[in-house]
């Protein structure tokens, strides 16, 4: 049975998700046709791009990403605080980059209505376009929606590109995010198209490290590691420290391809599990098959359990550990 996309996405729950979102068509988004030999991969950073303008308009910070050959990964923060925070003016920005704005909305920014009625339709109008700003269904519209018409144009076609609404897992602690992340910036890895996270292209890792390398700044439109284990940093950032996240995905990528979920284990683990108390056997079986196992909600069996009373289902598809 179809689970409605509000349940799916609950922020009462948590405010991190894993998306996907897939071609329909065999054209491929990305990559290169096996049977007619065409070049797609221009269309990598057509998405890359996207993502990256659009977080930087909507109130959803980026976690991780991956383009791949015939679908994307996402995993994200719904940043609903810093939506409700906004003021008047800066929802008008932030929404007037992608959209236009009509006549009397432009004289309301420039404070030249006076009619109240005018000003309270106005407000009202605003309020919507602010709870947009932190609408995964609302960014995700638009960023497929971009790329489907750009690829049709190219492809002198009209139709469906993508087989569906995207797909969502909701990420209920922070093991859930750290899985999901390592399943997306790994994901080039598994797929034998790069052998390091510094060659992955088109991954969020990869801009990470790159722009580490040269000036140790966040990217632009990528979600802030913390600093420093007490850091008091204003705004949101991933709760995880950013050295430690690059020698956990080192660790697990030289790792991963010789362990079983129940294997030897190097004794030197990375510190990032012993803080966040993960069980590492199944730790890494979650990593390996967070997608392939088509579940709907990530987290421990502790945060399983808690999400099940607040959700009016008799069963969750889950993945726990």
């Amino acid at each position: 049975m179809t689970i409605a996309r509000r349940q799916q996405v609950d922020l009462s729950i948590t405010p991190y998700y894993h998306c996907v979102s897939r071609c329909v068509r065999r054209s491929f988004l990305c990559g290169i046709d096996a049977v007619s030999g065409r070049s797609y991969e221009h269309r990598r950073q057509w998405l890359e791009s996207r993502i990256l303008k659009l977080a930087q308009i909507y109130c959803i910070d980026i976690c991780a990403y991956a383009v791949m050959s015939n679908h994307y990964h996402l995993v994200v923060h719904i940043n609903r605080d810093k939506a409700l925070n906004l003021s008047e003016e800066e929802v008008i920005q932030r929404w007037s980059i992608q959209h236009s704005l009509d006549e009397i909305m432009i004289r309301y920014r420039d404070q030249n209505i006076e009619d109240p009625q005018i000003k309270e339709s106005c407000q009202k109008q605003i309020h919507v376009w602010r709870e947009r700003l932190y609408s995964l269904s609302w960014m995700m519209r638009e960023l497929n929606m971009a790329i489907a018409l750009q690829a049709n144009k190219e492809d002198q076609c009209t139709g469906h590109f993508w087989e569906g609404r995207y797909k969502s897992q909701a990420l209920l602690d922070e093991q859930a995010l750290l899985a999901a992340m390592t399943y997306v910036d790994l994901n080039p890895i598994r797929a034998n198209i790069a052998q390091t996270p510094e060659t992955s292209d088109h991954t969020s890792i990869k801009k990470r490290i790159n722009s580490f390398s040269l000036n140790a700044k966040t990217p632009i439109g990528l979600a802030p590691f913390r600093r420093h284990t007490n850091s008091s940093q204003h705004g949101y950032y991933l709760p995880f420290n950013f050295t430690d996240y690059l020698e956990w995905i080192d660790w697990y990528g030289r790792h991963n391809h010789h362990l079983t979920a129940r294997g030897e284990i190097d004794i030197k683990q990375p510190p990032i599990l012993a803080r966040l108390s993960i069980a590492i056997p199944d730790f890494i079986t979650t990593c390996a098959n967070l997608e392939q196992r088509g579940r709907l909600w990530v987290g421990s069996r502790q945060t399983i359990e808690k999400t099940k009373h607040l959700i009016p289902r008799q069963r969750l598809q889950t993945v726990n550990f």
